[in-house]
């Protein structure tokens, strides 16, 4: 016995579930107040329509309810006969044509009194043997599918069941038999039009699922690449300024050595400089270094400068790449941040030629101007003969990264020729340049 109850535990719980969310849909707040919104300004069938007329257009879905209300109302109003009665056939036409119109402000109130009309609309008619008359049978069928289309599969199943147990209810009170009752015919047509709707709506709501979620991924993607691209210039940032602040700590300790007896405020100046340097490096790293990851690995080489750019075009001709590359204005030192970057960029932009447009030739421009230093990655169509190859679409991002870090200016996009162009300005303050060549 034991057994039994737990096997049939899960069974009951889900009974229990799908009753409870019935008298959710249907029962609790029935006079909820929820408008059709209208048509979205992307959808498919507003794009039909010429621009100006597309923000109008928008309110074509409450224009086809209250065109379906006015069909229900004409069904409803011509299939009583009363003789020379016409009111009382508007006033029928009337009762079924509302709860139509009644959907575009509160659907699950509308399907309540859509299936007390057709009770009603039974015994007014002079007790008619079959639970739907024409007018109920039509009207009835639009308001669920219309309400179904508004919510959702559980909701508009409940209709169809509730819709179905009342004529079988119905059709032996009005005195009706099953051969002449039309409740099977309702059961099956309204089965019939409701799942189509349901399908649609439930296609429609996974595509838009499917379209937030990839948006989101796309976004989040590009959330990441951010990170990683910044990740990796503090990891070159922290190579950099460590390796100059280690320097200045190991000059500061061995100045007062190359002066004979030098003074105590001198001597003092030196390890205050070397404390100040210690500390600025201690807490460089500790702010910088928690960019690293565990398995992160400092590089043995020193960081490459805009001096190996020979070497990098080279191996780029190596590849198959052909490439030009010209300097312009006097050639100097920049700081190490300015010439590590334009360096990446550079290398980044040939890979993208390499990637993107394989067999177009590509030119490379460095111009040491006053202000700063100009760079300029061009390259022709790709060839017709190899195919490119798909990057991971991050390249122009950290490019981007890059230059922002520095305040420097980037535009990147396709030429008239169908080529590509990365073009960047960083500037440089003219103190530092001469500072430098003084020190040279």
């Amino acid at each position: 016995m034991t057994e039994t109850t737990t096997s049939a535990g899960p069974e009951l719980s889900l009974v229990k579930a799908a009753l409870s969310g019935l008298r959710a849909d249907l029962c609790r707040n029935v006079r909820a107040y929820r408008p059709l919104p209208r048509a979205a300004a992307d959808s498919a069938w507003i794009r039909l329509f010429p621009l100006p007329m597309r923000d109008e257009m928008r309110v074509l879905p409450h224009v086809g309810v209250l065109g379906l209300a006015l069909l229900t109302f004409a069904v409803g109003a011509e299939s009583v006969s009363f003789g020379a009665d016409a009111y009382v056939a508007v006033l029928c036409g009337i009762l079924v044509a509302a709860p139509v119109a009644l959907t575009l402000l509160r659907p699950v109130l509308a399907w309540w009194v859509s299936l007390s009309a057709a009770a009603v609309l039974v015994f007014v008619t002079g007790g008619s043997p079959t639970p739907w008359p024409a007018g109920s049978l039509v009207g009835h069928t639009l308001v669920m599918m219309i309400v179904a289309a508004r919510t959702g599969p559980r909701t508009a199943a409940g209709m169809w069941a509730l819709s179905t147990l009342y004529g079988i209810v119905v059709t032996p009170v009005t005195g009706g038999d099953w051969y002449n009752s039309d409740a099977l015919p309702m059961l099956v047509a309204s089965g019939i039009a409701v799942a189509l709707v349901t399908l649609v709506q439930v296609n429609r709501t996974a595509r838009r699922e499917v379209v937030q979620e990839r948006t989101a991924g796309a976004v989040e993607r590009d959330r990441r690449t951010l990170l990683e691209e910044r990740t990796n210039i503090a990891r070159e940032l922290h190579d950099v300024v460590a390796h100059h602040m280690s320097v200045v700590a190991i000059q500061a300790e061995a100045a007062p050595y190359r002066v004979e007896n030098p003074p105590p405020e001198l001597e003092q100046a030196f390890v205050t400089i070397r404390e100040n340097a210690v500390a600025a490096l201690t807490e460089l790293r500790r702010v910088l270094g928690v960019v690293r990851a565990e398995d992160y690995e400092a590089p043995d080489a020193p960081q490459p400068t805009l001096a190996d750019l020979d070497r990098l075009v080279e191996n780029v001709r190596d590849a198959g790449l052909t490439v030009d590359q010209a300097v312009t204005g006097a050639v100097r030192a920049l700081p190490p941040g300015v010439e590590l970057s334009a360096y990446r960029i550079v290398q980044e932009a040939l890979s993208n030629v390499l990637r993107h447009a394989p067999g177009a030739p590509a030119r490379v421009e460095v111009a040491y101007v006053l202000g700063g230093l100009g760079l300029r990655i061009v390259n022709g169509p790709p060839g017709s003969l190899v195919k490119p190859s798909p990057g991971a679409g991050h390249g122009v991002t950290g490019m981007r990264e890059r230059v922002a870090m520095l305040d420097g200016e980037m535009t990147a996009g396709t030429t008239d020729d169908g080529g590509y162009e990365v073009s960047v300005f960083v500037p440089v303050a003219a103190a530092s340049a001469e500072t430098e060549e003084d020190d040279a």
